[in-house]
């Protein structure tokens, strides 16, 4: 038995599923994009600076040299991962801002 939606005939199904597929291959389209951008957040001033990918892969750790103190390496480990965590944030907000704006307000479950 195939699924109808209310106020719909034949024609009206083709057309919105058609829609949906269009709109599905925007949003794959537009999460592939983001998975490959980088982004990028600092901390301690500057002192860590990370860059990570949409995809959620560290691609850099840049660090200061003046941040380098081997007796206080918990600082330093804190540092990268603030910086760390807050590139991806970054990340994560793109990907929600894209996949919203695509999905135009509607409540679809991709």
């Amino acid at each position: 038995m195939k699924a109808r939606i209310p106020g719909m005939q034949g024609g009206g199904q083709m057309n919105m599923m058609k829609k949906i597929q269009e709109m599905q291959a925007q949003l794959e389209a537009k999460q592939a994009e983001i998975e490959q951008t980088e982004f990028s957040a600092s901390a301690g001033g500057g002192a860590v600076e990370v860059v990570v990918t949409g995809a959620h892969e560290i691609k850099k750790i840049d660090l200061k040299p003046d941040v380098v103190d081997p007796e206080d390496i918990e600082m330093l480990s804190d540092l990268i991962i603030a910086a760390a965590n807050e590139a991806m944030r970054k990340a994560d907000d793109a990907m929600e801002q894209a996949m919203g704006a695509l999905k135009g307000g509607l409540n679809l479950p991709f």
